[in-house]
């Protein structure tokens, strides 16, 4: 018999070449997967080893995490053969991490931004929001750094015999790549605009039995949008004349209004015609 081109015989020689390690890391990887509520894998790139069990510290009791091998975790995988499961597997890459937690996918995720901490841009970081640079003083002497800042686009000052920055400069957009020379007048002047720690990257939910891939959660922003939308929602409704308890008191107040002005036309008209 076969299977995907080899024999029956040739698989079992197969796992028998598979060291007992492996064998053991594969099988705690598999009863995790199928004793988890969330499944949640992300990138430990760049990550330093310090923060990595900081967070680690930070999440005890709410995630467990383990790093392994590639091949190990695809294993794992097949292993636990839970619905839906399968579609991890293409999300599986080198420098990862695996969370297991019986958290909400999304909540699990939001804890993981929160303990995110800011670190200094490096040439080649794509910059994550517009990089904007404040007017006001510097611990920066002049010299050398006079025309380093100037190179970004920084209007400066001699003040007190230290370098001020005289106006707000956007020197990096949002998505751009951060040139060298920016890097380091960032991390002369001590803006850190990146974020370090683990980035979500896919998660599965045993209970929906379902892998959920862009989970990034930026609960500030989120709020941030969700206000702008909560302003431009009410200001719909009442554009189109839709009663609710938000926008009754609006309607009431335009319709005092309306009959106000029209009080003040009826009364105009029946004193002209007398």
């Amino acid at each position: 018999m076969k299977i995907k081109g080899k024999t029956k015989k040739e698989l079992k020689a197969r796992e028998k070449e598979i060291p007992e390690a492996k064998l053991r890391t594969v099988k705690e990887l598999a009863d995790k997967i199928k004793k988890s509520k969330t499944v949640l894998v992300a990138s430990t790139k760049g990550l330093p080893s310090s923060q990595f069990h900081e967070i680690k510290k930070n999440l005890r009791g709410k995630a467990d995490i383990r790093v392994a091998k590639k091949s190990s975790v695809i294993r794992a995988i097949n292993a636990a053969a839970k619905p839906g499961l399968d579609s991890l597997k293409e999300k599986i890459t080198s420098d990862i991490a695996l969370f297991f937690s019986d958290l909400d996918t999304f909540e699990l995720s939001g804890l993981l931004t929160e303990n995110q901490s800011p670190s200094k841009a490096r040439g080649g970081d794509i910059a994550p929001e517009d990089i904007n640079v404040e007017p006001g003083p510097t611990s920066l002497i002049p010299g050398p750094a006079i025309s380093e800042l100037s190179s970004v686009g920084l209007k400066v000052a001699v003040e007190g015999g230290k370098l001020a920055i005289k106006l707000p400069v956007t020197v990096v957009r949002k998505g751009a790549v951060i040139k060298d020379n920016v890097a380091s007048v960032l991390a002369k002047l001590d803006i850190l605009p990146m974020k370090v720690g683990f980035e979500p990257i896919a998660a599965y939910d045993s209970v929906n039995e379902k892998v959920y891939v862009g989970i990034k959660i930026d609960k500030k922003a989120m709020l941030e949008q969700l206000r702008y939308d909560i302003g431009k929602a009410l200001g719909f409704a009442r554009a189109i004349g839709y009663i609710t308890k938000d926008t009754l008191s609006y309607f009431f107040g335009k319709a005092n209004a309306e009959e106000k002005a029209i009080q003040k036309l009826v009364d105009k008209q029946a004193g002209g015609a007398q």
